[in-house]
């Protein structure tokens, strides 16, 4: 595919995106509301610095914090004619150099990667005399506390003491203070580090930690990396750790060739050891940054936005640490809110509202539920199905181990070495995929395509590739099917038809972070486009009071 040129990247673009794109050398801060066009920005940025020769596309490297959206900026990047520049999470790209260079910095085998915690966890528990059951809520609690002290490089000895200043708050059933839970972790955590040593085993947050000690350590090393990343582009600025921090100065060094862009609005991960203090603190370490704010809101009506904007008025995020959008769209239907006496009747009302709505749009039509627990999903997949309606709860499989898709997937790569008849490789695949029928992962694969081809694709072995690289991130394509997910994992995502549920007093907010549950209810609110629907049961949530 021929390179996008500089005229070319900078259509259709408002001046504000046009003013970031165009400000190719750094130091760059940008505060981009939601549904602004931030990942579009930050890749025609990219391109638009390759075009004029301010860089090459093997000197820049993307940062983000999710597979999803580091695929979603190499499928922009290579539709504007770039399929050869880096984006990856931090730990993606952590890995891959620490792979390369731990013969040279550490010698011997590659330790074996720990994706999951809750084994060595479970085994943990019973090396201690830690009270703590080992149950998946248990496990899944004490995984979070070790992610966050290893995060804020905390040891085990220094973990009670911290969690206990930092105001941490433990969701463990049992009748024992958190001072006294503080403690078995403590102890489990210091079981866990013991048991990876003599397994010879690392988690994800060990890949930080060891990375940032090769590049501290040795300088040859650190100086290769320099040579290789000379611009660097860091996408949800405000969900960087200290850790995350840390590593990025080290690949950045002395150097400011670097664009961040975020929104403190939309700090969610506070919880989990992230900082919009490196956003908001970005100018005082680098003064001559300039600053662009993206305000014009693509994603969602003037009432959804206006919903959103009360409630950044409502927590004093005005300013600073937020700014209010404007939407570039036309006006539509005013936020629902609805009241039920039971989470049955809430969830029972909104199977029957979806049910009409795919009766009306087809059932194509992009709805979404969220929750703040993935607990409170389970009764609206249960009157989903009833209802018969397919729907898919985000993230509870891995999608590209499913024998049918990899059986699609070799079907596809055998194709891909022939080639497409009259150039529409798109027909060609529709041909190959006819015999799995009408199932949920061929509409996805088809509907990638459709997006692939639209963006000019060349080829089918280009889509192959794009496959390859989404299994590998464990980054699936969108399946139908009514999507069922936390407010955490919406991030980033965006669909027709939101239902905000449960919005009750103690459900939203929950835990003592009053404002991080507020931040977390702006990012709900803001993954609608069309229609938004908010609903709860008992007693509203105060974020509830004046907003409608």
């Amino acid at each position: 595919m021929v390179a996008a040129g500089a005229d070319q990247i900078l259509e259709a673009l408002d001046p504000e995106q046009r003013e970031v794109v165009t400000a190719v050398r750094g130091p760059v801060c940008v505060i981009a509301g939601a549904g602004t066009g931030k990942t579009r920005v930050i890749t025609h940025r990219i391109a638009y610095a390759i075009a004029i020769g301010v860089t090459d596309p093997s000197k820049t490297l993307a940062l983000t914090f999710t597979a999803r959206a580091a695929g979603e900026m190499r499928a922009r990047l290579r539709g504007l004619g770039i399929p050869n520049a880096t984006a990856r999470t931090f730990h993606s790209a952590a890995i891959k150099q620490l792979m390369y260079f731990w013969p040279y910095s550490f010698g011997g085998a590659f330790p074996s990667l720990l994706t999951m915690k809750s084994g060595a966890i479970a085994e943990a528990i019973g090396r201690t005399d830690a009270a703590l059951a080992p149950q998946t809520s248990t496990l899944r609690e004490i995984a979070s506390e070790i992610e966050w002290a290893k995060v804020l490089e905390i040891s085990p000895d220094e973990y009670v003491e911290s969690a206990l200043g930092a105001g941490r708050t433990l969701r463990i059933p049992n009748n024992k203070p958190d001072k006294a839970n503080f403690e078995d972790i403590s102890k489990v955590y210091q079981a866990y580090e013991t048991l990876k040593r003599q397994e010879r085993a690392i988690d994800f947050e060990d890949v930080l930690l060891l990375t940032v000690g090769m590049l501290e350590e040795d300088r040859d090393v650190r100086e290769r990396i320099r040579d290789q990343y000379r611009y660097f582009t860091v996408d949800e600025y405000q969900d960087v750790s200290p850790l995350q921090q840390r590593l990025l100065n080290l690949w950045l060094g002395n150097r400011d060739d670097i664009c961040v862009v975020g929104d403190a609005a939309q700090t969610i991960y506070s919880f989990a050891g992230a900082s919009s203090s490196f956003l908001l603190g970005f100018t005082k370490r680098f003064p001559k940054a300039q600053v662009i704010r993206l305000s014009r809101g693509y994603r969602s009506t003037p009432e959804i936005i206006g919903t959103a904007n009360a409630i950044l008025r409502q927590g004093g995020m005005i300013g600073e640490h937020g700014h209010e959008l404007a939407s570039m769209n036309e006006h539509g239907a005013k936020p629902e809110i609805a009241k039920f006496d039971s989470n049955a009747s809430e969830a029972n009302f909104i199977a029957k509202k979806i049910a009409e709505l795919r009766a009306k749009s087809g059932d194509r039509v992009e709805v979404a539920i969220l929750t703040r627990t993935n607990a409170q999903l389970d009764i609206f997949e249960r009157e989903l199905r009833v209802a018969g309606i397919d729907s898919q709860i985000k993230s509870s499989e891995k999608f590209f181990e499913r024998v049918d898709v990899r059986d699609a997937m070799r079907v596809i790569r055998s194709a891909s070495v022939l080639p497409s008849e009259g150039g529409n490789w798109y027909i060609d695949l529709v041909d190959v995929l006819r015999p799995f029928g009408e199932t949920d992962y061929v509409h996805a694969f088809l509907g990638l395509a459709k997006s692939m081809r639209q963006e000019g694709a060349p080829t089918l072995r280009t889509y192959l590739r794009e496959l390859e690289d989404r299994a590998e991130q464990n980054n699936p394509p969108t399946l139908p099917g009514v999507v069922l997910s936390t407010l955490h994992a919406a991030k980033g995502l965006e669909w027709d038809h939101v239902f905000l549920a449960g919005v009750s007093d103690g459900v939203l907010p929950m835990g003592n972070d009053i404002e991080e549950e507020r931040r977390l209810f702006y990012v709900g609110l803001t993954r609608a486009k069309s229609e938004l629907h908010l609903s709860y049961s008992g007693s509203p949530s105060p974020f509830l009071t004046g907003i409608l």
